[in-house]
This record gives C-alpha cells, sequence and structure tokens, in this order.
C-alpha cells in the first residue's frame, strides 16, 4: 500500500494578490476548474495501492481542505492540524506518526500541495521506480531533470548508480547564481530539488532520530498528545512548538547516508511565482495569457487575471504581470515578480489587511462578500450552503438586517424561530442571541446590513456552533 502525505502549509505569497494567507495558492483553480491540492491528490490516488492521502495543513484552512477533498469525491485519510509552522521535517514526522499508528511497514509518498506535474505517466514510473530503493531501506527524493538554468530552485547531485532506479545523493546544493546554474545544467548530472520524497515512515523516523532528536522527540510528543476535533487531529500547540524550524534536507536528506535520488521528467513546476504560472499556461499568438474578461491590442508576453465584472485592456504593453481582485491590483514587470514578497512584508509592516483574505471570505458554511463599508456600516452578500448553519452567536456592538434575494433560511432570534423567504427581511437587535440554519436543497443569498460604531469580526459570540468554533 502507499500513503500519500500531502504539505499544504504554505503561505504562497508571491501569487498575491489572487493568494492570500487565508487563502494560499494551493486551493486555487489557476490553471483549469480544480485547485492544485485536488490535482495532488488526484494525482496520488491514482497510483497503484494508493491509500487515501493524509494532509498536513493549518488549523485555518481545515474545512477548506475537507470540502476539496469532498468536492472530488476522495475519502480523507488524516488532516492533521499545524498549530504553527515549524517546516517540513516535523510535519513529516507528524505524518509518519500517524500512519505508522495504522502500519507499521507504512510506505509514505510525501508531495507539496501546490506543484504542477503535466506528465502524470512519468511520475508514476518514477514513483514505481522508487517504491524499491524505499524497500531497500533509502531515502528517497524526486530530481526534475532541468530543461535550463534555473537560479530559483536547489539542485541534487547525483552519484554511484543504483541499478536502474536512481543514484546515490552525492550533495545537495543551495539556490545558484546564474553562471553556477548553467554550469549544472551542462554537467547533466546535477536536478532540480522538488521536495518529493518517499520512504518507509519508520526509516524517516530512524534518521531523524539520529540526525535531530530534538525534533523528532518534540513531533512524538506532540502526536501523542494530539486531540480529536470533528474530522481533524489537532496537534498539541505547546510540545510542537518545542520543534525546531527545519527542512527535511537540512535535519535528514542532507546527514544521512541513505540519501536516493530518481531523476525524472514530467513537466513539473513549483508555480512559485506569476511569471512560472506564464510559463506553464497555454498562451495566445502573441505569447499572452489571458484570464477573464481581457482586450489587448499590440502587447505581447503578458499574463493578465481579469476579477469578475470588471474589464482589463492592454495596449502596447510586453512582458507584464496585471492580476486584478475586487481589492487589490498588481501590476509588475514579468522580470520583478520574485519579489511579489517585498510587497507583502510592506503590507505587513504597515498593519494593512489585503495580504491576509480577499473581500470575499470562505466559512465552513459558505461565504461572505464585504459590498460596502463605512464608519458605522458595512454591507455584506452572505450565501449559506445547503444544509449549513451559522453559529448561534450575539454581538456586543451591532445590529443586523438581513434581507434574503433567494431560497428559504431559517431564523433564530432570541426566543423565536421562523422561517425568512425571498424578499422578506428581519432586525436582529445588539446582543440578540440569533443564528440562520439553510435547511434547503439550494443556497440560500442574502444581503446583511450592519450597524453600529464597531463592525470587526472579532464581535461575535459563539454559544453554539456544528464546527466545533464555539
Amino acid at each position: 500500500m502507499l500513503q500519500s502525505v500531502v504539505l499544504s502549509g504554505g503561505s504562497g505569497t508571491r501569487l498575491w494578490p489572487l493568494s492570500r494567507q487565508n487563502q494560499p495558492k494551493q486551493f486555487l483553480a489557476l490553471l483549469g476548474d480544480r485547485s492544485l491540492y485536488q490535482e495532488t491528490v488526484l494525482r496520488a490516488s491514482r497510483l497503484p495501492g494508493a491509500e487515501a492521502p493524509v494532509t498536513v495543513c493549518a488549523g485555518d484552512h481545515r474545512f477548506m481542505v475537507g470540502e476539496q477533498l469532498q468536492a472530488v469525491g476522495l475519502a480523507n485519510g488524516g488532516i492533521l492540524l499545524e498549530p504553527t509552522a515549524r517546516n517540513t521535517a516535523p510535519a513529516i514526522a507528524i505524518a509518519a506518526l500517524h500512519l505508522l499508528g495504522r502500519d507499521a511497514n507504512a510506505l509514505m509518498l510525501v508531495l507539496p500541495a501546490d506543484h504542477l506535474i503535466e506528465d502524470e505517466a512519468a511520475f508514476r514510473d518514477a514513483v514505481a521506480r522508487a517504491v524499491g530503493l524505499a524497500d531497500d531501506g533509502w531515502l528517497v527524493t524526486f530530481g526534475i531533470r532541468p530543461d535550463y538554468a534555473e537560479t530559483g530552485y536547489g539542485y541534487i547531485l547525483g552519484g554511484a548508480p543504483l541499478g536502474d532506479a536512481g543514484f546515490a545523493v552525492a550533495r545537495f546544493v543551495e539556490k545558484p547564481d546564474r553562471t553556477t546554474a548553467e554550469e549544472y545544467v551542462a554537467h547533466g548530472g546535477y536536478s532540480w530539488n522538488s521536495g518529493m520524497f518517499l520512504f518507509r515512515a519508520a526509516r524517516y523516523l530512524e534518521e531523524l532520530q539520529r540526525h535531530a532528536p530534538a525534533i523528532a522527540d518534540a513531533a512524538r510528543r506532540a502526536y501523542e498528545q494530539s486531540t480529536r476535533d470533528l474530522d481533524f487531529i489537532r496537534i498539541d500547540p505547546d510540545a510542537f512548538a518545542q520543534s525546531p524550524n527545519d527542512s527535511i534536507d537540512y535535519a535528514v536528506m542532507e546527514k544521512t547516508d541513505r540519501a536516493a535520488v530518481v531523476p525524472v521528467s514530467c513537466g513539473w513546476s513549483d508555480i512559485g511565482s506569476w511569471s512560472a504560472l506564464w510559463s506553464v499556461a497555454e498562451r495566445d499568438a502573441d505569447d499572452n495569457r489571458h484570464d477573464g474578461d481581457v482586450m489587448s491590442v499590440d502587447s505581447r508576453g503578458n499574463l493578465v487575471r481579469a476579477a469578475e465584472r470588471r474589464m482589463i485592456a492592454t495596449l502596447g504593453v510586453d512582458d507584464l504581470v496585471i492580476v486584478d481582485t475586487p481589492d487589490a491590483t498588481l501590476v509588475a514587470r514579468k522580470d520583478r515578480v520574485q519579489d511579489v514578497k517585498l510587497l507583502v512584508d510592506r503590507m505587513k509592516a504597515d498593519a494593512r489587511t489585503e495580504h491576509l483574505s480577499h473581500r470575499k471570505v470562505y466559512r465552513p458554511w459558505g461565504s461572505y462578500d464585504s459590498l460596502a463599508v463605512g464608519a458605522r456600516f458595512q454591507v455584506k452578500r452572505i450565501v449559506v450552503n445547503p444544509g449549513a448553519s451559522l453559529s448561534l452567536q450575539k454581538h456586543a456592538h451591532r445590529a443586523e438586517h438581513w434581507i434574503v434575494v433567494s431560497g428559504v433560511a431559517e431564523v433564530t432570534c432570541d426566543e423565536r424561530v421562523f422561517a425568512l423567504r425571498e424578499n422578506e427581511s428581519t432586525f436582529i437587535p445588539r446582543g440578540s442571541v440569533h443564528r440562520l440554519r439553510n435547511n434547503g436543497a439550494e443556497p440560500v443569498e442574502l444581503i446583511e446590513v450592519q450597524s453600529g460604531h464597531y463592525l470587526g469580526e472579532d464581535d461575535i459570540v459563539r454559544l453554539e456552533d456544528v464546527y466545533g468554533r464555539s
């Protein structure tokens, strides 16, 4: 049996403004109808002997993971919630412990949630070759045969051949400068470091204990003290915080004498920037990639994404990235998009919020979109999914007016429980205990008008919540 472990802790800041902290790039549909996370778990599920995927993610993303698994019809092999980011070595360790609780011989395929693989057959063949090495006790990493001199990736030098499957790792090298990268490509023995791995869970923990015992011990304590929360496993925050913040490469792979690399050409990209997305996307005769309502005249080599209900027109511009969302727009040269993170850092320093979430915010019950905000009011468009319910709650500082646009809502307001139908409205006074529920088979859409001297999202006291947030 092959168990995929999907690491979904990244924030994807280089794809701002589409990628935000509360909805990072792995959960976005960048090249089709499915998100990168969904494509990753589906690809893993099609491997021979594959079990339901295990996902390691942040607690804030737990419902997104569950909903996206459900949307593609995949079972949940375990959703492990990292209480804080501690890099890949401890994340993989808690996943290994989770698997060993079910199978002492667990074979784990570790995959980042946000990578693109276009040639699935080549990927499947590489995994098959790696299985034999893992059975012999090797810790296998997958190296991508380089198409060009890339300075944004680490490299792996293959050493002694291991039959026809791969090579012992001679050394890992950090991201090189342009000249060094060209030398690596000309050499022929170097691969890009993909961040994908395959090994027996027990072997990984053995090598982790040998080379990074502080990580191994902290991960073990954190997993042993974990708790169940609905379909999720909450890793103990205090124990996990004691782990050093190290990658699997630094903690294990660069130190063990049992590291192997399986080179593969599979149309791989980590989609680490807007230019990387442009390079793998289908483009028109002028080398432009357009998404949404875009008009282009005498413009070449651009990536343009228009927001819903707004057109973008380009005239006489080349090699630009233009990404429009309802609350933020990025305009950058393609050769500078690796520096988008500098903009995100500036937003953090200036205490702005555009890097945290979109105007449209997803919740386990549906979504809301802030349409207008003033000094003492806010207008939201709220969509509640069939069978879903907001928490039983109250507000200390605001009152709310609800107007149903479509569907039938069940409203609780203090002692009253009543139906609210299309074109009907109700008033929720400040301090009233209230809830909205959708018992129907279609989404309920409503307009909410908030009024008061404070309208922050933290002015919610949850008394009951089916999603465990009270």
